[in-house]
Parts: structure tokens; sequence; C-alpha cells
């Protein structure tokens, strides 16, 4: 099962609004299960910094299959995932990279960067509510 361009969208305008709602310009990445970009968004006045970091979240909660908070949570040091974020080209091991599941399987990962690190995980997670509740 593959995530259409139809539900990308809908996922990052969700994820829109929720930034909107919140006053954060963010910058919004969807990927499949095989964590291939399929969408992406730069609101307007996003910083371009986090370009990179919010394509980078959704890839990681795509490869270890779990939000990147979690990952952050296993990868301090004495942690058994320690340094993992140099691996794979680069991860991202803080808030923000939320996992897309349907019907129980996961088939893809929203990133999303451009406020703090809570503002993103509440940001992504709006996007993934509306995949689920879609």
């Amino acid at each position: 099962m593959s995530i259409t361009i139809e539900q990308a969208e809908r996922i990052s305008e969700a994820a829109k609004a929720k930034a909107a709602a919140i006053g954060v310009a963010m910058n919004i990445a969807i990927v499949d299960e095989g964590a291939n970009l399929k969408s992406f968004h730069r609101m307007d006045d996003a910083w371009l910094g986090s370009v990179d970091i919010s394509i980078k979240k959704a890839k990681t909660a795509r490869y270890f299959d779990m939000a990147t908070g979690e990952i952050g949570k296993l990868s301090q040091p004495g942690g058994p995932l320690y340094n993992i974020e140099h691996s794979n080209g680069g991860l991202i091991s803080f808030p923000g990279g939320v996992l897309l599941k349907q019907d129980g399987k996961i088939v893809g990962a929203i990133g999303v960067s451009g406020g703090s690190v809570d503002q993103d995980h509440e940001v992504a997670t709006a996007g993934a509510e509306a995949f689920t509740n879609g």
C-alpha cells in the first residue's frame, strides 16, 4: 500500500492549518513506505535551514518505524542507539517526525520543522491524525 498524492496533500493541508493556528511557519515533508519524498511544502517565511530537517525527520521515522522523539530518547549517551544520528546520511533524533499508518500498517511518515520541537511534533501529529481519521 502506498500513500497517494491526494492523501499526501490532505496530510499537508492539515499540518499547514495547525501550523497557521499556532502562528508558526513550517516545512512539511511526507514520505511513502519506502522513505521516498512524496510531498513537500514550505510555508511562507519558514526557515530555509528547516527544509532538510523536515525531510530527514520524515525519513528517520520511517527508517526505524518510530517517532523521532522516541529515537531521541534511545540515542542519548549510554543509550542503545547512541550516535545513530550519524548513520544513513544523517538522521534527526528529536521530535517532529511521526509515522503514517493505514489499517495498522506503516505506509509512510511526516516530518515537520520550523518551530520548537514541541510545536513541530504537534503539527506533525495533526497531519498524521488527518490521515488516520480521513
